[in-house]
């Protein structure tokens, strides 16, 4: 079993276990619950209910159930179908290649990402779910972040896509628009109002153009189903290879997105770091100007949006604010 201590600071005496827990250590709603409901948090070694109240100079200690053998290697001649971009006790980060669901499905009950992850664990020791913390379309390549247990669930991500439109844009750009699922169809989302219709927004920057195509840099504020390839058609400029939403399958058979970057944080982990997905080979041989693109300055797909702003409270029903999903 696996424990993490924290010793109390001065200011959070005379405040509940729960307030110090969910403020100052970040946990989430869900990975608190799930730790105190197990009998998991102690205060200077004794079981304590989260109603205790703190004194200047307490330990508090949080016990992982989840993830309680160490990771060895896997066996000769074994290989994953994908890349594994980064791996310690509490996440991995895949590199999702494109044509490959995250979960099992219909017709995808072996050849899914978290399938081929919970062999991986078994074969390397590894007591944990393959738990993904966000969604990427089946064609949508990318970094893809798996947490091992319930406090690394509660981790703060920030991601960035790249994307290859049809059509000319220039500098940046917001799309505002609630997306529902189209009348008479079970997979076609479009931008509308009414029931059934959920706020979202996506910010955009154009990083370069050629043939007929604009490299974007694209961030999501929400996380609605098909968002950014929903909005992107909105605004007349559908992605590449996206005909459900009215691209062209001219130069590549799925839709040109990417998610390039991902920032990872939890702070009761003490864990930050960026991780960044290599281009799928895909992408770089429809469009093989995309690496000069992004190896010059301008090409920067790392900079700041000129109208991003986090999403306000209440904002976006169903999104935690600095939490987006996918």
């Amino acid at each position: 079993m696996r424990e993490l201590s924290y010793q109390v600071p001065n200011g959070w005496e005379g405040k509940p276990v729960s307030a110090y827990a969910r403020r100052e250590l970040g946990l989430s709603a869900r990975s608190w619950a799930a730790v105190k409901f197990q009998g998991s948090v102690l205060l200077n070694g004794e079981p304590v209910r989260a109603s205790r109240i703190l004194a200047r100079g307490d330990l508090l200690t949080l016990r992982l159930h989840e993830q309680t053998r160490p990771i060895t290697a896997p066996p000769a001649g074994y290989q994953l179908s994908f890349p594994i971009l980064y791996e310690d006790e509490d996440f991995l980060i895949a590199a999702k290649p494109p044509v490959m669901p995250v979960h099992p499905s219909p017709g995808h009950d072996r050849d899914d990402l978290v399938t081929a992850l919970r062999e991986y664990y078994r074969l390397t020791g590894q007591d944990c779910p393959a738990r993904p913390m966000y969604r990427l379309d089946k064609d949508t390549s990318g970094v893809l972040p798996l947490a091992k247990h319930k406090i690394a669930a509660g981790a703060q991500t920030a991601k960035q896509y790249l994307a290859v439109c049809e059509g000319a844009l220039f500098g940046s750009g917001s799309v505002k628009a609630a997306i529902g699922l189209e009348e008479e169809s079970k997979i076609r989302r479009v931008c509308g109002a009414g029931p059934g219709f959920l706020p979202a927004l996506t910010h955009w920057r154009a990083l370069e153009r050629r043939e007929g195509h604009t490299l974007l840099a694209v961030q999501i504020v929400t996380g609605r189903t098909h968002q950014i390839r929903v909005h992107m058609a909105q605004i007349g400029h559908p992605l590449a290879g996206d005909d459900l939403y009215g691209g062209s399958l001219e130069r590549i058979p799925r839709q040109a997105l990417h998610c390039r970057s991902l920032e990872l944080a939890c702070k009761p982990l003490g864990f930050r770091r960026v991780i960044v997905a290599p281009l799928p080979r895909d992408l770089l041989l429809a469009f093989p100007w995309i690496q000069e693109a992004l190896s010059a300055p301008e090409g920067d797909c790392y900079g700041g949006f000129a109208d991003y702003r986090p999403a306000e409270p209440g904002e976006f029903p169903g999104c935690e604010p600095g939490k987006p999903g996918l």
